[in-house]
């Protein structure tokens, strides 16, 4: 049904394969991290979106480990935190990360925030660049940037590479931020893909705080499914990374089951509001 399933990735522009579903961690603690970790991939995520700042990078990893698969079939993502948006913290951040998760290497690495003021963003972008160079990590990107964020990276990449040659400004893979039907951000979301830049979606079930909208409920009941998978189906079919959290584990295997329906072209019509709703902190406004 449809183009999708558990399995499915997309080409990333540092030329490495996202896993389109991904299990996000933000505020699982410590002490549950890896049993919920370990229950995604067993329930068949192979991708877990962690961060610094989440403090949770160790447990989250080993839970990603646990199974024993390989590790070319597992992706592990984090973040350089707000606070250290900088080219010492970020390059200090990522070694960090390598310390706590015993990783060889970081599959994805982002800013988490477009915070500090240009030359720190830029500065802590060029240690993230160095750290794929260095084998640590294998792609970059940022997180909750909007299109003035972007395009200040990209100018700046721009420039580094008719200064030192191609491939030396780094590759921007992905950008990270709130989608949902009541957040889409087209004009960041249109940016982002003329440019082959990955959208992920965190917050991708609105904070459980739609669940019983009335958008939604008809849907669940055409498709005989949760308000929650008609939410992580549309940003799939969006053709976005979707990083539902749940440390609940039969919720965990609900956010897994979206892939034997399709939304029809007008039921996707349906879920385009308009509105403007973040409902987490939304860094893409900032303009430091």
């Amino acid at each position: 049904m449809g183009k999708f399933d558990i399995n499915s990735t997309v080409r990333m522009n540092s030329g490495y394969d996202i896993p389109l579903l991904g299990y996000g961690v933000y505020q699982t603690p410590m002490d549950v991290a890896e049993e919920v970790t370990a229950h995604a991939v067993k329930s068949g995520y192979r991708h877990a979106d962690s961060a610094a700042a989440y403090r949770n990078e160790q447990p989250t990893a080993a839970g990603l480990l646990k199974a024993g698969l390989p590790r070319s079939e597992l992706f592990f993502t984090s973040k350089v935190p707000p606070k250290a948006i900088n080219y010492d913290a970020a390059k200090a951040v990522v070694d960090e990360s390598l310390k706590l998760t015993g990783l060889e290497y970081i599959d994805l690495y982002l800013l988490h925030a477009p915070y500090g003021g240009k030359e720190n963003r830029l500065g802590a972008w060029k240690a993230l660049v160095e750290a794929v160079e260095a084998g640590k990590v294998r792609s970059i990107g940022v997180s909750n940037y909007g299109v003035h964020h972007l395009e200040e990276l990209e100018e700046w990449i721009k420039q580094t590479e008719e200064k030192e040659g191609k491939g030396k400004g780094g590759v921007l893979s992905v950008n990270q931020v709130e989608l949902h039907p009541w957040l889409a951000r087209d004009d960041i979301v249109q940016w982002c893909t003329k440019r082959g830049v990955v959208m992920e979606a965190y917050c991708p079930l609105v904070r459980a705080t739609k669940i019983d909208d009335p958008l939604l409920t008809p849907l669940a009941k055409k498709y005989n499914k949760t308000t929650s998978q008609i939410l992580l189906r549309w940003g799939l079919q969006k053709n976005f990374v979707i990083l539902p959290k749940s440390v609940t584990l039969s919720r965990i295997e609900e956010n897994r089951d979206i892939y034997d329906f399709e939304l029809s072209d007008e039921d996707m019509q349906t879920l385009s509001t308009d509105e403007y709703e973040p409902c987490a902190w939304d860094p893409t406004t900032s303009k430091d």
